[in-house]
Formats: structure tokens, sequence, C-alpha cells
């Protein structure tokens, strides 16, 4: 698959993400193990869900949806995310897919 996207209950976001990382910017789709991820970098620091609420905010702003819509659903402490966004439906699916086909594509591999 090239998308980091994932229909379930919802929309599952595959996240690599680095935390005080200069900007609150989504840099691209690198490849991982587990499938295509979304490069995300934010300047909030990993301590006390601070990264994960910033991470949150700046793909709800991006996505244009609720903040609430979105939780971390595994790797709260780590690096490597899978974030939940409640109630997609296939019009979101079709936005998120394009939106990913805009995005640079990294042709690196890193492993995790």
């Amino acid at each position: 698959p090239s998308s980091p996207f994932s229909l379930t209950a919802g929309a599952i976001v595959r996240i690599a993400l680095t935390s005080i990382g200069g900007a609150n910017r989504i840099d691209g789709i690198i490849a991982k193990t587990g499938g295509p991820a979304l490069k995300v970098r934010v300047t909030a620091v990993p301590e006390k869900g601070k990264a994960n609420a910033a991470l949150i905010k700046l793909l709800a702003k991006t996505f244009g949806i609720a903040a609430g819509r979105i939780s971390v659903v595994s790797g709260p402490k780590d690096r490597q995310k899978r974030l939940l966004i409640a109630e997609a439906d296939e019009v979101l699916r079709r936005r998120l897919d394009r939106y990913a086909q805009d995005l640079p594509k990294k042709n690196q591999f890193t492993a995790k």
C-alpha cells in the first residue's frame, strides 16, 4: 500500500514522530516495516503527553476535523505511533488519500 492510512471503525494513521523538532509540520511519508507512515515533527517536549497533544492538534488542523476525534491507539511513549480518527467515512478516507498523494515520499527505510 502507498498510503499511511487504513480504514477500520475509523481511520488508522501511522506516524513517525520527532518531538522537539523545531517546527510543527508533516514532512512527508516514510517507509517503515509496518507500512508507510507520516513523518511528523512537533516543537513540544516528549513528557506528560505534550508531544502527543501537539501531534493531535496538528493533524486535526491539517485534516479539518475536531481534535477530539483523534486518539493515540499504540505507541503513546514511542516515536512510532498509530492514531485513530473516529467516525471516519469514505469521504474522509478519500480526502486523506488525496492528501497523502501530495506529500513527498522519502525513499529511506528505517527499522521498527
